[in-house]
């Protein structure tokens, strides 16, 4: 019997089988599609999702087959009004301090094939039909492509099959939301003539706008726009050349040549819970939003980590059950703040009427354009976008303070010389930082415990960055900060497990780092 069943093989689902097979779990991954994507789909990976990638050395292939995105170019009125520079934009946060463009169809390749190199067949053309859980595992049906059918079992089951889950409608579980007026289409175009193209570019218009992200060469590009007049009502027939380009004419670029083209609705809808006994849910089975932010990709593939170590802690007997209850807690609350936040974004984008195109073509460019002169609104836009300020203050599985470091806080990044703090471990699991000299104890306690303990020599650039001296910082295998210990106490270490009930695996000789 398998330990974890996952439904789809997108991102998330890839990103799932990935983790927990690096942690020692079995997984079996199903698609019904014959293969990876072909289209660019979403392009932009963040910082927060780079940096977990370090964790299974994936950051730097994505990013040499990536696009940097430098800056993103705001025109109105056929008129360049503002360059946002972004490449600078984390400069001191993330080791990752811009965006990158890399299609999703790239993207599903690289981690297909990463998992394949692994010992984890993907297996295509298979469908999840139905499932019944039980006390003790979840036992499913399959049906391939030439309807022949399987029944298997799992101890969990994964729905990582999109904002259509078969996995959530079985369960029954609502999703709650709307849907937005307009429609939108994105296409995946040869350019010529774009100015700064290396760069993004926004053209915004009176009831028209179209952002476009090039990516790779030849002038590769994905535009998103939206339809707003009366040919919404006729979205599933339309052309590239059906939908009004008056914003595109205005960057003066001509378009050579179209690959794909999809017209689509936007929703914004988050489902009422993200687990149900043995079944969960992740990415758009359980939660859609706008595409505004290019957040949707980066907040399953968070899902996935998320729930992993959760996963394989339990499953090897080292956490209760109650442990995958704060998957629910952390990631739902995650999902509402950010379709609030993309909403706010996104209806200012597509809102009807003078107000609003007046705030669109006159306002929008200069005031965003002020905001990134400003050092801190500029670093403060990319901890929103990059997911580097997500933090699980309220979650169960944080507590304490040191510095100005909180439980449930991304720990800080700091580089010094040629080294910085987010550098991986050989393997998953907890760790504990100390800026400064660790004391014997708390040394013998990591050992004792199986827990990896990293020594940092005390710089002045650790207190900047909010650390405090002698502290010891215990880290969640997905590197949030479970406990912020000021003295670096091994008695509130201990307390912390065993409120917890947990009981990491000890460390194998020589395996804590000090």
């Amino acid at each position: 019997m398998d330990d974890v069943l996952i439904s789809g093989a997108g991102p998330t689902g890839l990103v799932l089988a990935l983790w927990l097979t690096a942690q020692g779990v079995k997984v079996r991954i199903i698609d019904k599609k014959p293969g990876p994507g072909d289209t660019s789909r979403a392009m932009v990976v963040q910082a927060r999702t780079l940096e977990l990638y370090r964790q299974l050395d994936l950051a730097e292939a994505v990013i040499a087959d990536g696009h940097g995105m430098t800056a993103i170019n705001m025109w109105t009125r056929g008129r360049r009004a503002a360059r946002l520079a972004l490449a600078d934009a984390g400069a001191g946060i993330s080791p990752y301090p811009s965006p990158l463009i890399y299609p999703q169809d790239h993207h599903e390749r690289l981690l297909g094939a990463r998992l394949e190199a692994m010992g984890v067949t993907i297996e295509r053309n298979t469908e999840l039909v139905s499932f019944e859980q039980a006390p003790d595992l979840v036992s499913a049906t399959l049906r391939r492509a030439d309807g022949s059918e399987e029944t298997t079992s799992a101890r969990y089951l994964a729905g990582c099959d999109g904002a259509r889950s078969t996995v959530r409608d079985q369960l029954g579980i609502g999703f709650e939301g709307g849907t937005y007026r307009s429609v939108f289409y994105v296409a995946d175009v040869k350019l010529s003539g774009l100015a700064s193209p290396e760069e993004g570019h926004v053209s915004i218009e009176r009831g028209d706008f179209v952002l476009a992200l090039p990516y790779g060469k030849e002038g590769k590009a994905r535009l998103v726009g939206a339809v707003a007049d009366e040919r919404a009502e006729r979205a599933e027939a339309l052309t590239f050349e059906d939908v009004h380009q008056d914003a595109i004419k205005r960057l003066g670029v001509t378009v050579d040549e179209v690959g794909w083209f999809s017209t689509y609705r936007v929703h914004h809808r988050v489902a009422e819970t993200f687990r149900s006994d043995r079944a969960f849910l992740l990415g758009d089975a359980g939660h859609v939003h706008s595409p505004a932010g290019g957040q949707g990709m980066n907040t399953g593939i968070l899902d996935a980590i998320n729930l992993a170590w959760k996963l394989a802690e339990v499953l090897q007997g080292e956490a209760p059950d109650a442990l995958l209850d704060t998957y629910n807690r952390e990631r739902q609350a995650f999902a509402h703040q950010l379709v609030h936040t993309t909403d706010r974004g996104f209806s200012l984008m597509t809102a009807g009427g003078a107000a609003a195109n007046f705030l669109r073509v006159y306002m929008l460019p200069y005031a965003a354009h002020m905001a990134f002169e400003l050092g801190a609104a500029r670093q403060a836009m990319f901890k929103l976008v990059s997911q580097t300020e997500l933090a699980y203050h309220d979650s169960a599985l944080s507590e304490g303070r040191a510095g100005k470091v909180r439980g449930g806080d991304r720990l800080p990044w700091v580089r010094v010389g040629d080294k910085d703090n987010f550098a991986p471990l050989e393997r998953i699991g907890w760790q504990v930082h100390v800026y400064g000299e660790s004391r014997p104890e708390l040394m013998a306690w990591c050992l004792h415990r199986g827990v990896a303990l990293r020594d940092f020599a005390w710089e002045p650039v650790y207190a900047k960055a909010g650390l405090a001296e002698g502290a010891a910082y215990l880290l969640r295998p997905d590197t949030w900060v479970a406990l912020a210990e000021p003295e670096g106490r091994v008695e509130a270490l201990e307390a912390y497990f065993a409120s917890h009930s947990l009981h990491p695996g000890r460390a194998k000789a020589g395996e804590a780092m000090t």
